[in-house]
């Protein structure tokens, strides 16, 4: 009976541990604070003057990021100055906006202290072409007011969505991309 005892004071510890590094996440500090600087992944504008399509991934904030990433896509046109970054933000809908966003921003962004991976490379003319169907698809995403963080619709259903729509993108989310199952 005590070693039934002992071994569940300790379980009970463990777990009690467990919580706690959970609930404080994997994200140190201020979401206000953390890095949204550019990793330098992205050919600069500057530089590089062919089309580029690029999906990047980032461990999500918070305790989140234990075990999910957040997706967005970055377009950049032949011969423009700037990208074009579509990703669908769930707190915007508390503000009234739609979630889906689509301005021109940095394409490779630390999200929130999270260095992104590349998950899709597309240039030179093929991407070119896939960019006005990917534009296309944007404008007809069904979800853009809504948001859920599970099951979805979330930021992994954009790509999701725009993947199901251009199938010659060939974009594949990783298995962390909670919510890219939204779609089907």
């Amino acid at each position: 009976m005590f070693l039934n005892v002992e071994r569940k004071r300790r379980w009970n510890k463990s777990f009690l541990v467990m919580v706690v590094f959970i609930l404080a996440g994997c994200s140190s500090g201020s979401w206000r604070d953390a890095s949204r600087e550019s990793a330098g992944i992205a050919p600069s504008p500057d530089l590089y003057s062919d089309a580029v399509i690029q999906v990047y991934g980032a461990d999500a904030w918070g305790w989140r990021g234990f075990f999910a990433v957040h997706t967005w896509i970055s377009v950049k046109p032949k011969d423009a100055s700037q990208y074009t970054v579509y990703e669908v933000i769930g707190w915007r809908a508390k503000r009234g906006l739609p979630v889906l966003r689509i301005e021109q921003d940095i394409p490779d962004r630390y999200w929130f202290g999270s260095r992104p991976e590349l998950i899709l490379d597309r240039r030179g003319d093929k991407a070119g072409e896939l960019i006005a169907k990917i534009e296309s698809a944007a404008a007809d995403y069904p979800w853009v007011n809504e948001y859920r963080v599970f099951p979805g619709p979330n930021s992994n259903t954009f790509p999701a969505w725009i993947a199901q729509q251009v199938p010659e993108l060939e974009l594949e989310l990783p298995f962390s991309a909670i919510g890219s199952g939204w779609v089907n």
